[in-house]
């Protein structure tokens, strides 16, 4: 086991949060990480660093899960596959393709540990896909006391244990669900107008697997619709809600002025599912760097309205967007996803790094989408205060309960937990 003390635990991904803990501890097997657990009054876990807030931190002692064993072992009668917690996803896409196995669905980023997009309901894009938090079929969570218990599907708790925000445990390992390799074929187009959007958006996000529309937000056209289909799926060209765009002559990047070479394949060639899926590629340096994120889930019936709404409250911050990202979500029944039974339609920020101003705006899209019980996305920036995330989450307080009971001493408690957790919650 290595040890890292505070003067080199760093910061995350994003750079805008310097972790404090006392110490970060990197186990190389699941024995040492129920040692570490068991010999600490409080802990947390650290997987990618991609989260954009205090969310992974604590005041006792960081675990990095990056030394656990991959552990990739894939059941073909089940359909499943089991991986450590500190796997990135990237990684177990090529050992599943090199056996013929993939996953429904990946984030835009592969660079992410799975346990860490999971906890915080992480998702791509999609009509019929869910979050990749949904995918889970069990989590092996090492407990207060150092226990190992295995939470599956169908079990009592096992919808609030999913998407926990690291609350209940350390995920020592974890269960997904796997489908047969496949090949997709990713394009670009332009020339979809907002008003094209608003009159035909269920045409628009149904026109492939994966579709993302990009905006800068200060022009009349979404800048860049992105369309994910199966290799052998009609051509763009005939779907209903495209007419009028046309495709991109050559590979482009969603962020102004930024190379080429980070981004998946373009150009309508078929290529494996993990060569597609994501926005950027396992082996390149993700998107800018220099940012902050932000995200927000509204119910599909109102996604028209919303995105009304959602544009002219960034109307006075267009200067502070680098791009925005609108998704789609198929629902799910895990207690504290953005999707929860709801089909939802994500709307994405990718900020300068500029906090102040950054929380400033968001308390100007929260407002405006306050209407449309927009919720916001766990790992990223956002201002929603403790009351409203009671009312857009129905099982919030049941999740804060289900906490006491697993954690009473909050061996996994943290500034953040203490912000968004209902007080008082009922065991």
């Amino acid at each position: 086991m290595t040890t890292s003390t505070t003067s080199d635990l760093g910061t995350n991904w994003a750079g805008n949060h310097t972790y404090a803990a006392r110490a970060l501890l990197t186990p190389g097997s699941v024995e040492e990480l129920q040692e570490v657990v068991a010999g600490a009054d409080r802990v947390r876990a650290l997987g990618s660093r991609h989260s954009f807030s205090d969310l992974t931190d604590t005041d006792g002692v960081l675990v990095d899960l990056s030394g656990l064993p991959r552990d990739i072992e894939v059941d073909e009668g089940a359909l499943t596959v089991r991986v450590g917690g500190g796997v990135r996803y990237g990684d177990l896409a090529v050992a599943l393709e090199r056996a013929g196995w993939a996953l429904a669905n990946l984030a835009s980023l592969p660079h992410i540990s799975v346990a860490g997009a999971v906890a915080t309901g992480t998702h791509g894009s999609g009509d019929r896909n869910q979050s990749l938090s949904a995918s889970v079929v069990s989590l092996d969570l090492v407990g207060p006391d150092g226990s190992l218990r295995t939470v599956r599907r169908g079990d009592d708790d096992f919808a609030g244990s999913v998407v926990a925000l690291g609350a209940l445990g350390v995920v020592a390992r974890l269960e997904l669900d796997v489908v047969p390799t496949y090949l997709l074929r990713q394009e670009v187009r332009t020339g979809l107008r907002w008003e094209a959007v608003e009159r035909d958006l269920d045409a628009i996000t149904g026109a492939g697997y994966s579709v993302s529309m990009f905006t800068h937000l200060d022009d009349e056209e979404v800048a860049q619709l992105w369309v994910k289909t199966h290799a052998d799926a009609p051509p763009l060209a005939d779907a209903v809600g495209l007419v009028g765009t046309v495709a991109a002559p050559q590979t482009r990047h969603m962020l102004r002025g930024v190379a080429v070479d980070a981004v998946t394949a373009q150009g309508g060639e078929p290529g494996p599912w993990l060569d597609r899926l994501p926005h950027f590629r396992m082996e390149h340096t993700p998107s800018n760097g220099e940012e902050l994120q932000s995200e927000w889930f509204v119910g599909r019936p109102d996604a028209v309205g919303a995105i009304r709404a959602w544009r002219g409250a960034l109307a006075p911050y267009v200067g502070l967007v680098q791009v925005a990202e609108i998704r789609t979500i198929a629902a799910d029944d895990l207690w504290l996803s953005g999707a929860y039974r709801r089909d939802s339609v994500g709307f994405h920020m990718t900020w300068l790094r500029d906090e102040p101003a950054v929380r400033t705006a968001c308390r100007a899209v929260e407002a405006a989408l306050a209407p449309y019980a927009a919720r916001p996305h766990w790992g990223k920036v956002f201002e929603t205060p403790r009351e409203e995330l009671v009312r857009v989450h129905p099982r919030l307080s049941d999740f804060a309960a289900l906490r006491e009971r697993v954690d009473p001493e909050h061996v996994f408690g943290n500034a953040f937990l203490d912000r968004v957790l209902p007080e008082g919650a009922e065991v």
